[in-house]
C-alpha cells in the first residue's frame, strides 16, 4: 500500500502548480487533432470546384483557408506556449520530489542499496518519462482526436466507403496490438541496462586510483566495454523492433489508402453519390485513421514502460519508510548503554555477540581490535538502531530505548565522521555549514575548535574545494567534517577509522584535536595504538571476533597483559 501511495504521490508531481499549462497543452493537442477535418474537406472542395462541380467559389474557399490557417496558428501557439512549460515544470517537480524522498531514506537501508538505481532514476529514466510519458500524453490526445474526427467526417459523406476504410485498417491495428507488448518490454530492458551501465561507470570512476595502482586499465576497460555492449545491444534491439513495426505500419497504411482510393474511384464513377473531391478527401483522411491505429498501441506501450520506471523507484524509496518511534531525544546527559546486544547482517551469521557497555556522556572512547572484529559495526549500530536495524538486546540513550526514538532526533544529536569525507565542489564555508545559515560567531567558533583557522587564513572561507574536495588534503577534509559536527551542537561524535589514510603526523594531530574537544561524547574506531593518544582516552574497548574482549584505561589493559597487550606489542614491533 505504501509503495502505491508513493507511486501516486510521485505521479501527482507532474500537475503540482501546473494545471493551467496542462489544460492549455491538452486543448492545443485537441484543436490540432481537429485540423484534419478542415484540411481534408478543403482539399476535396478545391478539387471539385476546379472541376466545375463544387458548391463554393474559389474566393469563398480562400477565405475558409485563411480561417483554417488562423485556427492552426492558434492551436500551434497553445502548443508552443504551454507544452514546454508543462513538461519543464512537471520534470522539475518530479525530480525534486524524487530527490527529496531519497534524502529521507534512513542510513541503514541506503547502505544496503545500489546507488546506481537512483542515479539511473534521476537521469536515464527521467529522460524516458519525459519523452515516453509526458510528451505522449499530448500525442495520444492529438492522434485520438484526429482519428475520431476523421471517422466522423467520413461517415457523414459515405458510410459505405467508411466501412471499407475501417475494414482495411484491421491489419495495421493487428500489427500494433501484437508489437506493443514487445516494445514495452524492450523499453524496460533498456532501462535495466542503463542502470547497470551507470553502476559500472560509477565504480570505475570512484575506484580510479585503485585501477591505476594495480595497473588494471585494460581489465577495467574490458568491463566497461562489456557493459556498454550490453546497453547498446538492448537499444539496438529496441530500435530494430521500432523500425520493423514502422515499416509494416507504413506498408499496411499505403495498402489501406490505395484500397480506399480504388473503391472510392469506383463508387464515384458508378454514380454512388461521391465526387472526385470526396474521394481525395477520403484518401487524405485515411492518414488520420491509419496513423493513430498504428501508433496508439506503441504510445501506450512506451507510456506503460515509463510508468513501470516510476513504480520501480517508488518501490526502492519505500524501503526507507521506517523513521523510528515518537520519542524526541535531547542532549545526552547520562550516556548510551548497550545491554546484551547481538547483531547480524544476514540471518544465522551473527557479527556482534552479547555486547554490554556504557558510553558515559562527555567522555572519550577508543574502539580497537583486529580487522573484522566488529569495531565499525558496533559504532554504526548507534546510528542505525533508530532506523530499523534488527538486533537483540537493548540500546538506550539516557534510559530511553533508541528503538522508540525518532531517527531525525538521533541524527540531530549524533555526528558521524567517516574515513572518506565527502566534500562538495563549493566553498569551505558552504562545506562547513552544509549550505545552511548559522550565526557567523558560531561558525567561527567551530572553525577555531576544529583547527581550520590556518587553512581559512591562507585560502579564505570562499575557496572552492574542488570535486569531492580534490583541492584539499586529507587532514583538511577531516577538519571540515569535525567543524560540521561542532556546528550542529551534537551530543555525540562518532569517528570511524578517520586517520587510516593520513600520514602519521597528520593522523596524530587529527586524533589529538578530537580528544581536545570538550562537552561532547567521543567514540573513535581506530587501528592506531599510539601510546600517547591511547593514554588520553577515558576508556578503551577491545573487540575480538565480534565480542567485547576487554575494556579499561590504557594502563589497566597493559597491566592485565592480555589481548590488548598483545595487539599493542605487535604494533610496536611492526613499527
Amino acid at each position: 500500500m505504501k509503495t502505491k501511495n508513493l507511486y501516486v504521490e510521485l505521479k501527482s508531481q507532474f500537475h503540482r502548480d501546473n494545471h493551467v499549462n496542462f489544460i492549455l497543452s491538452i486543448t492545443g493537442a485537441f484543436l490540432s487533432g481537429t485540423m484534419c477535418m478542415g484540411i481534408s474537406w478543403l482539399l476535396g472542395e478545391l478539387l471539385d470546384t476546379a472541376s466545375g462541380k463544387g458548391n463554393h467559389s474559389i474566393m469563398e474557399l480562400l477565405w475558409i483557408s485563411w480561417a483554417i490557417a488562423l485556427f492552426f496558428l492558434f492551436a500551434s501557439f497553445l502548443n508552443y506556449y504551454a507544452k514546454p512549460r508543462y513538461v519543464k515544470k512537471a520534470m522539475q517537480n518530479y525530480k525534486e520530489s524524487l530527490f527529496r524522498k531519497l534524502t529521507e531514506k534512513n542510513i541503514t537501508s541506503f547502505r544496503t542499496e545500489n546507488t546506481a538505481t537512483y542515479l539511473s532514476a534521476l537521469t536515464n529514466d527521467c529522460n524516458s518519462i519525459e519523452f515516453n510519458y509526458l510528451n505522449n500524453e499530448f500525442k495520444f490526445v492529438y492522434r485520438a482526436t484526429s482519428f475520431f474526427c476523421a471517422l466522423a467526417l467520413m461517415l457523414f459523406y459515405s458510410p459505405m466507403l467508411t466501412a471499407v476504410a475501417i475494414g482495411v485498417t484491421f491489419i495495421p491495428l493487428l500489427i500494433s496490438l501484437l508489437s506493443g507488448k514487445k516494445l514495452a518490454q524492450k523499453e524496460v530492458n533498456v532501462s535495466e541496462r542503463n542502470r547497470s551501465f551507470t553502476a559500472t561507470n560509477s565504480d570505475c570512476l570512484n575506484g580510479f586510483s585503485v585501477v591505476k595502482s594495480f595497473r588494471a586499465e585494460d581489465a577495467v576497460s574490458g568491463l566497461f566495454a562489456r557493459e556498454n555492449t550490453k546497453l547498446e545491444d538492448s537499444k539496438f534491439k529496441r530500435t530494430r523492433l521500432r523500425i520493423f513495426i514502422d515499416t509494416l505500419s507504413q506498408l499496411s497504411g499505403v495498402s489501406a489508402q490505395t484500397t480506399v482510393f480504388f473503391v472510392g474511384a469506383y463508387l464515384a464513377l458508378s454514380g454512388k453519390g461521391l465526387s472526385a473531391g470526396n474521394v481525395i478527401m477520403f484518401v487524405n483522411l485515411m492518414n488520420f485513421v491509419v496513423s493513430p491505429v498504428a501508433e496508439l498501441p506503441g504510445l501506450l506501450a512506451s507510456r506503460k514502460a515509463a510508468d513501470a520506471m516510476i513504480r520501480k523507484v517508488a518501490g526502492a524509496l519505500e524501503k526507507s519508510s521506517y523513521t523510528g518511534g515518537d520519542t524526541e531525544l535531547s542532549k545526552l546527559e547520562d550516556g548510551i548503554s548497550f545491554k546484551n546486544v547481538s547483531f547480524s547482517y544476514e540471518e544465522g551469521k551473527e557479527v556482534l555477540h552479547d555486547i554490554s557497555v556504557d558510553f558515559e556522556a562527555g567522555k572519550s572512547y577508543a574502539i580497537v581490535g583486529s580487522s573484522g572484529s566488529g569495531k565499525s559495526t558496533l559504532l554504526n549500530l548507534i546510528l542505525s538502531c533508530a532506523c530499523g536495524a534488527e538486533y537483540t538486546g537493548e540500546i538506550s540513550w539516557d534510559n530511553e530505548d533508541l528503538k522508540d526514538c525518532s531517527s531525525d532526533s538521533l541524527f540531530d544529536q549524533v555526528a558521524s565522521i567517516q574515513q572518506n569525507v565527502f566534500v562538495f565542489n563549493s566553498s569551505i564555508k558552504d562545506n562547513i555549514t552544509m549550505f545552511r545559515d548559522f550565526p557567523e560567531e558560531k561558525v567561527q567558533q567551530a572553525v577555531t575548535r576544529a583547527n581550520l583557522g590556518e587553512l581559512i587564513s591562507e585560502r579564505g572561507s570562499e575557496y572552492l574545494c574542488g570535486e569531492n574536495g580534490n583541492g584539499l588534503s586529507g587532514g583538511e577534509k577531516q577538519r571540515i567534517s569535525i567543524a560540521r559536527s561542532l556546528l550542529r551542537d551534537s551530543s555525540v561524535l562518532l569517528a570511524d577509522e578517520i586517520t587510516s589514510a593520513l600520514d602519521t603526523q597528520t593522523a596524530y594531530k587529527i586524533s589529538s584535536d578530537i580528544l581536545d574537544l570538550k562537552d561532547i561524547t567521543r567514540v573513535v574506531v581506530t587501528h592506531s595504538l599510539d601510546e600517547k593518544l591511547m593514554k588520553r582516552y577515558d576508556r578503551i574497548l577491545v573487540m575480538k571476533n565480534g565480542r567485547l574482549e576487554e575494556q579499561g584505561t590504557f594502563d589497566e589493559l597493559m597491566a592485565k597483559r592480555k589481548y590488548f597487550h598483545a595487539l599493542f606489542t605487535a604494533e610496536c614491533f611492526s613499527t
